[in-house]
């Protein structure tokens, strides 16, 4: 069977950007750097982002085009004879369904509240009747159900039309409004009262409130951000690097995507923190952030429907940019594993992957259970906790070590394909710091995530 392949390198680059540009950009991003200091933790950030993101991206770009294969198939074509690396391509595909289990109820949630703001339902609303409209989705499964399974039909469809026709077509018309969105909204917050001290808050590091929040707290959470904002470890790249031909050289791919997703990420803290400041809203409230305390910034707003409705179609663009990448690394892998064709692959996974997320979105009603509040309170927490401690850093260790051991594939063979094409090249002193330094670095994020979740 003839491999599929992208049509354009615009197609892969907004497509790999999409993967990485999730909740975890626009949503996460802001509410973190909220927590930790604002400008210390958004420059430590970059600095990760550099020396821990993009690296590893490199890899897994160079795992996916050197095998032509998806995920689950990838190792088998590159390890040496009576090597297990193809083991973590199994649980590659495990960490996609992961994923998916919780991440298909958020898009939902933004898909909710861009309707609710739409059609007016938010309009007039003092700040409690805005904080209830939230608890009263969580606690509504039919509602949650309808934008989880319309989520799922509406990527699997995508998918099922092909890669160039379906995905890639789809996704460049989404990120490419996106983008627009939020340049539109990013310049609107630049006009509001409290800008000023908004961007002060986000952009100038404040090294004696970093001290406040904890230094080491601080650079642990930029380093995990940094790691998790380009869903790097479950073969989510990997997957994009097989559809693309080889002239390029995947460090300079990588590195236009990083600066992509970080564009992302700083726009969505210029369009929220001059409106938390405007507004006097706390801006280390945490996750309610999204849902509860921007809603009530649009409530009072000249124009406030329109900007709340752009709003949350650009955070349901994200989400889903996401959706469909990680849609198609699944329904691939089917194609791969069973040899059936894509339409088949699609179907079968629209019945799997519904099935799967209802946990999710029961975990906030008829299935609420006290014993995830170790994990934050709800199924989703659990789900999240294992792909965001679990999966993400220890599939990238495996990747890490795959590249740049002899046990694996072995530093020259990686060499060798990340360097093909026009563009910036791996160099050889970079061998020491990938081989030795980058795997203590992620062992310890590994580690101290699950420190922080069990132990402190």
């Amino acid at each position: 069977m003839e491999r599929e392949t992208l049509k354009s390198r615009l197609g892969f680059i907004l497509l790999s950007a999409g993967c990485a540009i999730g909740i975890g950009n626009v949503w996460k991003f802001p509410y973190i750097a909220g927590q930790d200091g604002g400008g210390a933790f958004v420059l430590f950030y970059l600095i990760f982002l550099v020396i821990l993101g993009l690296p590893i991206m490199t890899m897994e770009f160079a795992v996916g085009r050197a095998s032509r294969k998806s995920p689950v198939r990838a190792y088998q074509a590159l390890e040496k004879p009576g090597q297990k690396w193809h083991i973590h391509g199994y649980l590659t595909l495990i960490g996609c369904y992961l994923l998916m289990m919780f991440y298909t109820t958020v898009a939902g949630w933004m898909l909710h509240y861009f309707y609710m703001t739409a059609t007016g339902k938010l309009a007039g609303l003092d700040a409690d009747q805005v904080a209830g409209k939230f608890t009263e989705m969580l606690a509504n499964p039919g509602v949650m159900t309808f934008w989880m399974v319309f989520v799922v039909a509406l990527g699997i469809l995508v998918c099922a039309k092909g890669l160039q026709s379906g995905l890639e077509r789809v996704t460049k018309v989404m990120m490419i409004a996106l983008l627009i969105i939020m340049v539109i909204l990013a310049i609107n917050s630049l006009f509001m009262d409290g800008a000023k001290e908004g961007l002060r808050f986000f952009l100038v590091p404040d090294f004696a409130r970093m001290k406040e929040v904890g230094v080491v707290n601080t650079l642990v959470s930029a380093m995990n951000q940094a790691f998790f904002t380009l869903s790097l470890g479950i073969g989510a790249m990997a997957i994009f690097g097989s559809y693309i031909g080889k002239e390029h050289s995947l460090l300079g791919e990588s590195v236009r995507i990083v600066i992509l997703g970080t564009f992302v990420a700083i726009t969505a803290g210029l369009i929220i923190f001059p409106a938390c400041f405007t507004y006097h809203v706390d801006q280390t409230s945490g996750p309610s952030l999204i849902f509860i305390t921007l809603p009530n910034i649009f409530a009072n707003m000249a124009l406030g429907r329109l900007w709340g409705s752009l709003f949350f179609l650009f955070m349901a663009f994200a989400a889903l940019s996401t959706v469909l990448a990680v849609f198609e690394n699944i329904i691939c892998c089917g194609m791969e594993l069973t040899g059936c064709s894509r339409k088949k692959s699609s179907l079968v996974n629209f019945v799997l992957i519904t099935a799967l997320s209802l946990p999710c979105v029961l975990g906030y009603n008829l299935w609420a259970w006290d014993g995830f509040a170790v994990f934050g309170g709800a199924v989703l927490d659990f789900e999240d906790f294992l792909v965001s401690n679990l999966f993400l850093p220890l599939g990238s260790l495996v990747y890490l070590l795959f590249c740049v051991t002899r046990y694996g594939w072995g530093w020259d063979n990686y060499k060798k394909e990340v360097n093909t094409g026009e563009g910036l090249k791996m160099k050889d002193w970079m061998r020491g710091y990938l081989t030795y330094v980058l795997p203590v670095i992620v062992l310890f994020i590994f580690a101290f995530g699950i420190y922080d979740k069990f132990f402190a």
